[in-house]
Parts: C-alpha cells; sequence; structure tokens
C-alpha cells in the first residue's frame, strides 16, 4: 500500500503561491536576447510616444531624469520558466508618462533600439502595472538586462517588457511583435501558462 495517495505533492508554500504554474525559483537573473545587445549612449538615447503618424511626446535622456521616478519591488517571470522574487527596480510609471496624452488607441506596440517590438493592450501599461526602469537592485541597468532604461511589465511574462526601450506607438487594433509573429502568444499571462498562440 502507498504511504502517500497518487497525486498528493504535499502542501503549497507561501512562495508556491507566488509561484505560477510551470516555473521554478531563480537567485540569478538570467540573459536572453534575441540579437546582439545594443549599447545606446546616454546622450543619444530619447523615449517617444506616437500615434503612428505623428510624435506626441518625445524625452531625451536628461528631460525623462526629470520625470517623477519610483521604487518599487516585483516578481518577474520569464516565458523560459524562471522566476525570480522580490527584484527591486526604479523607473518612471507609465502612468505619469500617458498623463498629458489624450487617445482613442485600444493597443500599443513598444518599440525598442535594436528592431525589436511588443504588443500590449493599454489598459496592461496603466494603473500601476507598468514602468520605464533605469534602475535594477540599486544600481543602473546593465545593457545586457536592457539599459539604459527597459519597459516592465510584471504581470505578464517578461519577454513583454521589452529591452532598450525607445517608444511607443498607439494604435486602434492589436498588431503582433517580434516574438508574437513567431508563435508567442499574443497576451502572455504567466498565471494561464499563455507561453505560445496553442495555449
Amino acid at each position: 500500500m502507498a504511504i502517500i495517495s497518487r497525486g498528493f505533492s504535499g502542501r503549497r508554500s507561501a512562495t508556491d503561491e507566488k509561484l505560477p504554474p510551470g516555473q521554478y525559483v531563480t537567485t540569478g537573473f538570467p540573459v536572453l536576447s534575441a540579437g546582439p545587445t545594443p549599447h545606446v549612449p546616454l546622450d543619444q538615447w530619447e523615449f517617444t510616444i506616437d500615434d503612428g503618424a505623428n510624435v506626441m511626446l518625445r524625452w531625451d535622456w536628461k528631460s525623462f531624469q526629470d520625470l517623477p521616478a519610483e521604487k518599487f519591488t516585483v516578481d518577474i517571470h520569464c516565458v523560459t520558466r524562471w522566476s525570480k522574487f522580490g527584484t527591486t527596480w526604479e523607473g518612471v510609471s507609465l502612468d505619469t508618462l500617458f498623463a498629458d496624452v489624450k487617445t482613442d488607441a485600444s493597443h500599443a506596440l513598444v518599440r525598442s533600439y535594436g528592431g525589436y517590438t511588443t504588443n500590449l493592450p493599454l489598459n496592461d501599461l496603466l494603473n500601476k502595472q507598468a514602468w520605464i526602469a533605469f534602475k535594477f537592485e540599486g544600481e543602473d541597468l546593465a545593457a545586457e538586462h536592457g539599459g539604459p532604461a527597459r519597459l516592465l511589465v510584471p504581470h505578464l511574462y517578461l519577454w513583454k517588457s521589452a529591452k532598450w526601450v525607445h517608444g511607443i506607438t498607439l494604435m486602434k487594433k492589436d498588431e503582433p511583435g517580434f516574438w508574437e509573429r513567431l508563435g508567442y502568444h499574443n497576451y502572455g499571462d504567466p498565471w494561464r501558462e499563455q507561453r505560445y498562440w496553442s495555449d
């Protein structure tokens, strides 16, 4: 007779409850990129918000650093199945960037130096859900992790948090980004294991 009933794996710990299905916890910060790492000089960096035809807002590095920044701690989850708990960042909330933007757009295409793009519903960038982060664990964000600045949308798989970000295009209809065109899920919710289009 079996001592443990088939399918019983014990109680979930508090850590388990924070871990999306199919993920494991890492203490490291693996580096995964689709291509070479761009190295963007700060005097050439800019971030824009446009409507596909016209630039609505533009910041250079100095004016971006003058915006009110916040420190925040979040868990992050990669589609390759690792999760990292309690990561500390500093950046500017997308709520701040969009404070003066009037739009009827429903989606956003985030653009990066190096040509990478990813798409998100605009609602997922607002209400304290997303930041343009420039510090990690109290240090300037390293280029391999997306520095000088990256998008951070911690409630979605990390490929949605575009590295080396330089702009957002507002759209009235959705348009798949780089990984989404290659078969990754269009939304990417780790709690629903939305890794690929078939999930």
